[in-house]
């Protein structure tokens, strides 16, 4: 007979898959949200008429949004785990991402950059990395740096893959 009060410890998921398919996920939210107006800024100008100031200050809003967010993040990860704080991170971020694409008034632009923040708090790698430490405890040092080289590629593939498209 077992003991009710013994923890079992459960099995890890394999390091190789989650640190793959996070890395995907890095790649793709840092390519669509911080590198995304070094790309498309001087596009953006030049379509909608306002101007370049007005257009990077997109991401200045979003980052103030995601250090908003952040502590709540973190406090969420700790208590439920990341992987609901990071698919409502995905939620958000393609939520933003429909809204900047639609915004017709820098009004609405900088609101959408507000909803891509929110995103960036919650589902950037320091989320990411507190999923990773949250999953693996101690053990969380090398996907945590297999994490980093992925993110790294975000602006060679997203950069290539944006410019490619104008």
């Amino acid at each position: 007979m077992s003991n009710p009060h013994q923890v079992i410890d459960q099995k890890k998921p394999d390091r190789r898959i989650v640190v793959a398919a996070l890395g995907v996920t890095q790649i793709l939210a840092w390519g669509s949200t911080f590198y995304l107006l070094g790309v498309l800024a001087n596009e953006i100008a030049r379509n909608t008429g306002w101007s370049y100031d007005w257009v990077t200050s997109g991401v200045s809003v979003g980052l103030l949004m995601a250090g908003v967010v952040s502590p709540r993040v973190g406090r969420a990860i700790s208590k439920w785990g990341g992987r609901l704080t990071l698919a409502v991170s995905a939620v958000l971020l393609a939520a933003g991402l429909l809204l900047l694409g639609s915004s017709q008034s820098i009004a609405w632009y900088l609101v959408a950059w507000l909803l891509l923040g929110a995103g960036m708090g919650s589902g950037l790698t320091d989320a990411a990395f507190s999923t990773l430490g949250s999953i693996y405890g101690e053990n969380a040092r090398g996907p945590i740096t297999s994490l980093t080289l992925f993110a790294g590629f975000a602006s060679t593939v997203c950069w290539a893959l944006i410019s490619s498209n104008i």
